[in-house]
């Protein structure tokens, strides 16, 4: 199954819900999917859809879903890399009214290359990185906490040694 979430910004990404619901109506994505529509005017038909969902009701359906199709913001790119979900992120545009800037188009590409989603930089483009994000391995989320905390540790013991 898909879940797809555009966040809660004030923002539509109607473009989006329409790829999405295509790919659905194609046939393409069988086992169907479940939209977090957010802000968007356009109403799915060939998908259940949500404008907002409560955080219950977020968790289970990210836990029932095979691949994850979000915008390109870093929270849900970062939280569904951190859920081992295969991902396919879309950058939210300025030009359609979508966001203040085109800051999304950066970030999808810079998860992209490091090898964590699959970005899609044009809904248009959906069914085939759909093809992509089901036959490919991505890496891993790996947390730098523990190292961050070890180097942090070190620095300030660097400290005691200067008196």
């Amino acid at each position: 199954m898909i879940f797809v979430t555009v966040g809660s910004q004030k923002f539509q990404f109607d473009r989006l819900i329409k790829a999405v619901d295509g790919l659905v109506a194609s046939g393409v994505a069988r086992d169907g999917a479940f939209a977090q529509t957010g802000a968007c005017a356009y109403i799915p038909e060939h998908m259940e859809h949500e404008a907002f969902l409560d955080r219950d009701s977020f968790r289970a359906h990210m836990d029932a879903c095979d691949v994850v199709v979000t915008h390109g913001g870093t929270g849900a790119i970062i939280g569904a890399v951190k859920d081992g979900k295969k991902i396919i992120a879309v950058p939210r545009l300025a030009k359609y009214g979508e966001h203040v800037d085109d800051h999304q188009i950066e970030i999808v590409r810079q998860f992209g290359e490091m090898g964590l989603i699959e970005p899609c930089v044009d809904p248009g483009d959906l069914l085939e990185a759909y093809v992509r994000v089901t036959t490919k391995d991505y890496l891993p989320y790996r947390s730098n906490t523990e190292h961050f905390c070890a180097d942090l540790s070190e620095y300030i013991d660097g400290f005691g040694d200067d008196r």
